[in-house]
């Protein structure tokens, strides 16, 4: 979809953050100001975005219900990931941080534990019955909390490229087993050619790959928190993709640089493991394969499970900062479950929205132009999101990230051990987690 890269997870470059709370657990952060929303006059709340055409999205909730409930609302557009991250955790510190904010899914333990996002479940818990368990739970971490209301995903998926496919006699793979044999029938046949790659620039692939078998890279044990990088799931992914890269099955070569889009839109490589977002990527890596795609669930660890992860995704946030949290949570809940608002973000900000019941709208009714052959497109998707797997976010993110691009990049350029890539990164996220001052089990 338009806009991606500002949709996927967050590419994990080092900032610094200083939290407060330490090992206090999540449920006893994310406290609010005492909120005076039985106000006595209009409300003006400032919120913090970087979706495009977000100004567009507000306004109609000011002539709206924004009028009707006396509550304005003035969209001021930022960075996204790590930049926005770093300036909310700065405007929180001096007491001066906006009512509302958009978060990467995997950036809210970060903001909590600095309590710099309030808990909104008596505002807007009600709210979970319009999204998928996988995609709510991201906005609970795990506790009777709410800490955001989802406002888009990226369900992955798999997409191939059709004529190439029946050119050599390929099947789509249903299976990861049948996905690395897929890999090395295409060598035999095309060795000029590879399946995919594994792309070590980009942690969000991997983060939801792992999610998709899984895994649980943070959770808690009392006041203590427990990180899982290198559990048996994520080690099963890492085996697997280590194993086909160095048998040279499939590419060893970074996603998003000029050469993977030529291998794109050659056919050099002829599929991609990707989100719900990937044609608008594809139709500027990819110009001249409009047409020659499609789009299919992500290969099961087994016939019978049926479970996808998410690379991408962000939410609507309200924060401790903000005076009156009642009505900034109306706001959120409006924003991203109102059928009008959802069609709007859609349309304006090129969107793959959270709420199950507008992946089926008419926004949606027609493909992505790059994906016209394939009339199901978006059916096919909102099948596939509804069985987003649960994620386990911690607070120290984009050190893993960051690990996890260093470790596995030099690992996947050598063709070496990915398993001892994987204890790489594991290792140095303990160890930042207890320099911040959390308590980590073991």
């Amino acid at each position: 979809m338009p806009n991606t890269k500002s949709r996927r997870l967050s590419r994990g470059a080092a900032f610094a953050v200083a939290v407060t709370l330490g090992a206090t657990t999540l449920a006893a952060c994310g406290s609010s100001k005492d909120d005076s929303d039985a106000q006595s006059g209009p409300v003006s709340l400032t919120y913090w975005t970087w979706t495009p055409g977000m100004d567009k999205v507000v306004d109609l909730w000011n002539k709206g219900p924004g009028k009707k409930e006396q509550i304005t609302v003035t969209a001021k557009k930022q960075a996204s990931g790590d930049t926005l991250v770093t300036k909310i955790l700065t405007a929180h510190k001096a007491k001066n941080g906006p009512d509302l904010v958009q978060a990467e899914y995997q950036a809210l333990p970060t903001l909590v534990s600095n309590d710099a996002l309030a808990d909104i479940s008596k505002e807007a818990g009600s709210a979970k019955s319009k999204f998928a368990p996988g995609v709510w739970q991201q906005t609970t971490l795990g506790t009777d909390a709410v800490y955001a209301i989802p406002q888009d995903i990226g369900p992955m998926m798999f997409y191939y490229r059709t004529d190439l496919f029946k050119k050599y006699g390929l099947k789509v793979p249903t299976t990861w087993d049948e996905f690395a044999q897929t890999a090395r029938d295409l060598k035999k046949k095309a060795p000029d050619k590879a399946l995919t790659t594994f792309s070590a620039n980009d942690s969000g692939l991997f983060a939801g790959l792992a999610q998709q078998a899984g895994a649980k890279w943070w959770t808690t044990s009392g006041q203590k928190w427990k990180v899982g990088i290198d559990d048996a799931a994520t080690q099963k992914v890492a085996k697997f993709w280590g194993g086909l890269v160095k048998e040279g099955a499939v590419d060893n070569q970074p996603m998003y640089t000029p050469a993977w889009n030529n291998a794109i839109d050659t056919g050099k490589q002829i599929a991609w493991v990707s989100a719900v977002w990937a044609p608008g990527t594809l139709a500027t890596a990819a110009p001249d394969t409009k047409g020659k795609w499609a789009m299919a669930p992500l290969p099961q660890w087994s016939n019978s499970e049926n479970v996808t992860g998410s690379w991408g995704g962000s939410s609507t946030a309200v924060t401790t900062d903000s005076q009156h949290k009642e009505a900034a949570a109306k706001f959120a809940t409006w924003l991203n479950t109102d059928p009008e608002a959802l069609t709007a973000l859609a349309k304006e900000g090129g969107i793959y929205p959270a709420a199950t019941t507008a992946q089926t709208s008419d926004a949606f009714a027609e493909p992505p132009a790059f994906f016209s052959n394939q009339a199901d497109f978006y059916t096919q998707a909102a099948d596939i999101a509804k069985t987003t797997a649960p994620s386990a976010w911690g607070p120290n993110v984009n050190v893993a990230y960051q690990s996890f691009k260093d470790a596995f990049g030099a690992a996947a350029k050598n063709k070496s051990d990915f398993t001892a890539a994987l204890k790489t990164m594991q290792d140095a996220t303990v160890a930042d987690m207890k320099k911040q001052g959390f308590e980590v089990a073991r």
